[in-house]
C-alpha cells in the first residue's frame, strides 16, 4: 500500500507532509516523556523486522493480487503507539530513500496512513478493550485480527481520498474503493493472523511486557534480551532468505489500479516537484526495488553461482541492509531522545 508520486499532487503531498512531521515531533516528545530506555533496543529489532516482514508479499487466492504486512498492529502491541510511529516512520522513510519503495513526495501520505489509523485508531479502540489488560491467546486473536482489519480499511480509504483529492490521476472515486476496500480485507485478515502469531509469541515469553505497554507504563527493569535476539534472528532470515519466495503478483494498490485504469503504474508530471523527487530519489536509492542497479547487476551475474541469481542475491542484500538500516535508525532516535532527556 506504498503511494507513488504519480498519485499525488504537490499540495496534498505537502499537506500530509506537515499533518505526518507534526505527529512524529508529537510523538518524538511523549517517547522522551516516558523515559523507557527499555523501548529502545526493542524499537531497532522490531523496525528491522518490520522491514523485513514488509518484503514478502504473499499471494491473495483467487484475485492475481498479493499483500504484504503492514505492522503498525505489532508495533502499537509491543511498543505503545507513539514509539510505534516514530518506528514504522522509520521503516518506511528507509524504504523510499534506499529502495524506491514509495514515492518521496507521497512519504508523508504512506507514514499517516500505515503509521496513523493503526496506531492511534484501531490500537486504543479496538485492539485494547478487546484483548484487555490480561490478555488471553483467544483474546489476543480476536482483537488482532479486527483491529488489523479496520486499520487497514482505513489506510485503504486514506490512499484513496488522498489520489481523489490530489486530481492528478484518472482513478474515479466509486470505482477505486470498490477495488480497493475488498482486496485489502483479505489482507488485513492475513495481517491480524500475523500479528496474532508474533503477539502470542511475545505473550508466551514475556507477557509483563504486554501488560505493561497496556497500562502505558515503562518496561522498567524488565530483561528483554532474549526478545531483542529472537526478532534480530527473524529479520535476518527473512530479509536475507525467505524473500526470494515473495510473490511477483501485483500488490494489493497496484492490483486496484490496474482493475480500474488497466494500468499497475501511473505515470505522473515530468515536470516541476513530480521530476525534482524522482530524481533525488534515483540518485539515492542504491537498491531500487530490492534489486541491484543495472551495473551492478551485471557484475553480481558474473560472480554468481549457477544455483544464486542476480534476482536473490539482489533481495538477500536488500534485506540485509534495509533491516540493517531501519535499526540503526530507529535505534538513534530512541538514543537520542533518551539523551535529551537526561539533562532536563
Amino acid at each position: 500500500m506504498h503511494m507513488a508520486d504519480a498519485l499525488l499532487s504537490p499540495a496534498v503531498g505537502g499537506t500530509m507532509r506537515v499533518a505526518t512531521a507534526g505527529t512524529i515531533a508529537y510523538c518524538a516528545k511523549k517517547v522522551q516523556e516516558e523515559q523507557d530506555d527499555r523501548k529502545v533496543p526493542l524499537m531497532g529489532v522490531l523496525g528491522a523486522f518490520i522491514f523485513a516482514a514488509q518484503m514478502i508479499n504473499f499471494s491473495i487466492p483467487a484475485t492475481g493480487s498479493s499483500g504484504h504486512l503492514g505492522g503498525g498492529m505489532i508495533l502499537a502491541i509491543l511498543l505503545g503507539p507513539y514509539a510505534a510511529f516514530l518506528t514504522i516512520a522509520s521503516v518506511l522513510t528507509v524504504q523510499a530513500l534506499f529502495f524506491a519503495d514509495g514515492g518521496l513526495l507521497a512519504l508523508g501520505c504512506n507514514i499517516f496512513n500505515l503509521g496513523i489509523f493503526p496506531c492511534f485508531l484501531a490500537y486504543p479502540l479496538l485492539y485494547k478493550p478487546l484483548a484487555g489488560k490480561k490478555p488471553t491467546p483467544l483474546r489476543i486473536s480476536l482483537g488482532a485480527t479486527i483491529a488489523a482489519i479496520v486499520g487497514l480499511q482505513l489506510g485503504a480509504l486514506g490512499v484513496v481520498f488522498e489520489t481523489v483529492a490530489s486530481g492528478i490521476s484518472e482513478l474515479p472515486l466509486s470505482a477505486f474503493l470498490s477495488a480497493m476496500l475488498p482486496i485489502h480485507l483479505a489482507i488485513g485478515l492475513v495481517e491480524g493472523i500475523v500479528t496474532t502469531t508474533v503477539v502470542t509469541f511475545i505473550w508466551r515469553a514475556r507477557p509483563e511486557i504486554l501488560e505493561l505497554t497496556a497500562d502505558s507504563r515503562p518496561l522498567g527493569g524488565l530483561r528483554t534480551g532474549k526478545i531483542v535476539t529472537a526478532f534480530a534472528a527473524a529479520a535476518m532470515v527473512i530479509g536475507g532468505a525467505l524473500s526470494w519466495f515473495a510473490s511477483s503478483s501485483p500488490d494489493g494498490l497496484e492490483w486496484s489500479m490496474a482493475k480500474v485504469s488497466g494500468k499497475q503504474e501511473l505515470e505522473g508530471p515530468d515536470r516541476g516537484i513530480h521530476q525534482s523527487l524522482a530524481t533525488l530519489q534515483k540518485k539515492i536509492a542504491f537498491l531500487p526495488d530490492y534489486s541491484f542497479k543495472s551495473g551492478d547487476a551485471e557484475t553480481a551475474s558474473k560472480a554468481e553461482s549457477p544455483k544464486w541469481s542476480v534476482v536473490d542475491s539482489g533481495k538477500t542484500t536488500s534485506g540485509l541492509v534495509g533491516g540493517a538500516l531501519t535499526l540503526a535508525l530507529a535505534l538513534m532516535i530512541g538514543i537520542l531522545l533518551r539523551k535529551r532527556q537526561r539533562p532536563a
